[in-house]
């Protein structure tokens, strides 16, 4: 099976060139075998395009815009389906391949066949939950200096502490002394007689 992007070399539009760019990048990128298609120098390529691609995929005008994409005889689709399938991680699917082992598309097509994860991706699928649980912890666990907690939560919205300076933390002040007046000389020699 071959995969065909039929293209335009000689296209006018930028958008068809950045289209078909991504297509081609995409499959050359993850090494997938494909053939491209010029519709622009080849009139058979334009003709066959035309002809294969399905009634319900053409556009309003009739005419369908490269880049179309087939496996062998097989329509796949325009680049609108190609993103969202590359999107959606279905790329391979979307082709008629089968993923690479250890893809992701490949995963989720063993989640759909069988209903389970494969052998070969648990060990991964484990680390990941690991990886998960561990920055979960550190989120939770976050840590916060004690004077921090305290000024957080109990200072008093309404009114405002004054700051308190090291000398007066060193001499608390009780209630005795708040009431009792300093004793001058003069009352220390009254008291004496």
């Amino acid at each position: 099976m071959v995969v065909k992007v039929f293209i335009a070399s000689q296209s006018g539009s930028t958008a068809i060139k950045k289209k078909q760019q991504d297509v081609l990048g995409f499959l050359e990128a993850n090494k997938i075998d494909f053939k491209e298609m010029d519709i622009a120098a080849n009139e058979g390529n334009r003709k066959w395009m035309r002809e294969n691609v399905p009634g319900e995929k053409r556009p309003q005008n009739g005419i369908p815009l490269p880049p179309q994409i087939f496996n062998d005889e097989l329509y796949c689709g325009d680049y609108d389906a190609f993103f969202n399938a590359k999107e959606d991680h279905g790329v391979y699917a979307f082709l008629g391949l089968a993923p690479p082992p250890g893809s992701k598309e490949a995963h989720q097509a063993a989640i759909i066949q069988n209903g389970e994860v494969p052998e070969s991706d648990k060990g991964d699928l484990e680390n990941i939950g690991e990886n998960e649980a561990e920055k979960d912890q550190e989120s939770v666990h976050q840590t916060i200096e004690p004077e921090e907690a305290v000024r957080e939560f109990h200072t008093p919205e309404k009114e405002e502490a004054e700051p308190v300076t090291e000398d007066e933390e060193e001499q608390p002040v009780t209630e005795e002394e708040d009431e009792e007046e300093p004793v001058t000389e003069d009352e220390d020699e009254v008291d004496e007689s």
